[in-house]
């Protein structure tokens, strides 16, 4: 085995995931190991690709936009036009992110405001008395 190829558990060491995540994204057909025998062998362009996968992943990215992604490589324009499909991806998720975090910064604030409510009818049905003072 030359320094380029990792196994399994190498991979799974270096990018902290398991041999499931693994074989599950090479039944998806995004990563694709060379074989001997049971032995599954990763190469340098195996690891840019889980890199990027795992990337995504981060970021929201369904599985299919990271395939798509990962196809445009070989597109011989320099990567122009997985670089632009990237951008759009990523642009429209931060979008979606963004409106997430508006949405959840509401729930929090009315959950806040309801807590305290709650605190006030606690306290009063504690002590009756001084509520109605």
């Amino acid at each position: 085995m030359t320094s380029e190829m990792m196994t399994i558990r190498q991979m799974c060491d270096a990018f902290d995931v398991t041999p499931r995540t693994l074989r599950f994204y090479e039944a998806k057909e995004l990563l694709f190991p060379e074989r001997q025998g049971q032995k599954r062998l990763f190469t340098k362009r195996d690891r840019a690709r889980l890199k990027l996968i795992l990337r995504g992943k981060r970021f929201g990215f369904s599985l299919e936009e990271i395939r798509q992604l990962l196809d445009l490589y070989h597109m011989g324009d320099q990567q122009l036009t997985q670089f632009s499909r990237a951008y759009d991806i990523a642009h429209d998720r931060l979008a979606d992110m963004e409106n997430q975090r508006r949405e959840l910064d509401a729930a929090i604030n009315d959950l806040k405001e309801q807590l305290k409510w709650g605190e006030k009818m606690i306290a009063s049905l504690k002590n009756p008395r001084s509520a109605a003072e």
